[in-house]
């Protein structure tokens, strides 16, 4: 069966599963989406689009429209949470000379709304909400899909299907007999807010990504929607109750916690968690890709295949890699279990490194005592060029 005839079916529509349709489609493959949701609306408030997204989001046509509404900052910022002291700072203006792509922050509702325009704009796609993967049956000829929608039951065919549906994929395999493909809950807490730029001093309204680096915490801010708005990520091990896994992603967070977690921080630190009226949290997990990332005509991305901690901001920029990837893989290559395996073999090593290198991220970020004060010299005396160079493994072009 040729590309053009090719139909592909995809589980969820989130940043990955979207940017994995337009691809696909531009690919030249008949493209359809089934999001669980009722609505396609992305939870999460900001979304941080570093060089190596940019430039996928480039290939994907998207570049032009991305600049136009993201907000770019000045650059990276990084302070110690107790005193304040600036440790380091990586401009905007040479990390894009380095790299080749600039590194963007946006809400994750107007990213999603932006991609669906540009399905929207191109044949071949179909997105449906509220209809979730029930169960599938792949053959060498094609894969069956079952649909879920309430009470309604429906089936539909295609020729591969595409797990983009997150954490607790319903496409992904059976677990492997391998430690390494059980979820890692890494005992820390996301807790999230978006606070009104307008109430906050303008030491705090910066065009800046803002990072605070204490013991076993840290808190990230940047502007979001022109600078209206601030984006606030505090993550901090504990500190929230054990919740089901269903309802995981949009539990709300007890500022009291919060506040005493933060109550030794220093005064503009505790300004800005002070100025959120609410925060939602969630539980921060990882696993290394799977040996079974890919089984005859069936595949995952993103969450589903590489769930990683947020350290180094690249959950949403490595899905987004292996949209490309995976059309890249599929496009003039008729026999599509292949193909799906060549798109794994591709994404396996990067992957699994930025697995690691996050988890690694975390505990530089939230040392404590003298391994804090060294880290907090090295940056602090470090080269900027020696700091840029550090980060070329993920950011720089690679094959």
């Amino acid at each position: 069966m040729s590309s053009a005839t090719r139909h592909a079916i995809i589980a969820g529509a989130g940043i990955g599963g979207l940017c994995a349709a337009l691809a696909l489609a531009r690919a030249g493959l008949r493209v359809s989406v089934f999001e669980r949701a009722p609505l396609l609306e992305e939870a999460g408030a900001g979304i941080q689009l570093p060089p190596n997204a940019m430039r996928a989001l480039d290939t994907l046509g998207l570049g032009e429209t991305l600049r136009a509404r993201a907000d770019a900052t000045q650059g990276l910022h990084v302070r110690a949470l107790g005193n304040g002291q600036s440790l380091m700072r990586l401009p905007q203006a040479a990390m894009q000379a380095r790299w080749g792509a600039p590194s963007l922050v946006m809400h994750r509702a107007d990213l999603a709304r932006l991609l669906l325009e540009a399905i929207a704009l191109t044949p071949g796609i179909s997105v449906a909400a509220g209809m979730a993967v029930a169960g599938f049956a792949a053959g060498v000829d094609g894969v069956s899909v079952a649909l879920r929608r309430g009470l309604m039951r429906q089936q539909v065919a295609g020729d591969l299907l595409i797990g983009a549906d997150g954490l607790r994929s319903a496409v992904r395999a059976a677990p492997q007999d391998s430690a390494s493909d059980h979820l890692r809950f890494s005992g820390s807490f996301a807790w999230r807010a978006l606070v009104e730029a307008e109430r906050l001093p303008a030491s705090l309204r910066t065009p800046e990504t803002a990072l605070w680096l204490g013991p076993k915490l840290h808190l990230v801010h940047y502007p979001l929607r022109h600078g209206a708005l601030v984006n606030v990520v505090a993550v901090l091990a504990g500190g929230a109750p054990a919740v089901p896994a269903k309802d995981e992603w949009n539990v709300p967070g007890e500022a009291a916690v919060i506040h005493a977690a933060f109550r030794q921080a220093a005064p503009q630190a505790r300004a800005l968690i002070a100025a959120a009226d609410s925060w939602r949290i969630w539980p921060l997990y990882d696993r290394l890709p799977p040996p079974g990332w890919t089984q005859g005509r069936t595949a995952l991305l993103g969450d589903a295949a590489h769930p990683m901690l947020p350290y180094l901001a690249q959950g949403a920029a490595q899905a987004i890699e292996d949209a490309v990837a995976l059309a890249a893989a599929l496009k003039g290559n008729g026999d599509t279990a292949a193909a799906l395996v060549t798109y794994a073999r591709a994404r396996l090593v990067r992957t699994s490194e930025v697995v690691r290198q996050s988890r690694r991220q975390g505990a530089i970020y939230h040392l404590a005592g003298p391994a804090a004060l060294v880290r907090n010299l090295v940056m602090r005396y470090s080269s900027q060029d020696r700091l840029l160079g550090r980060l070329d493994w993920l950011y720089a072009p690679h094959s």
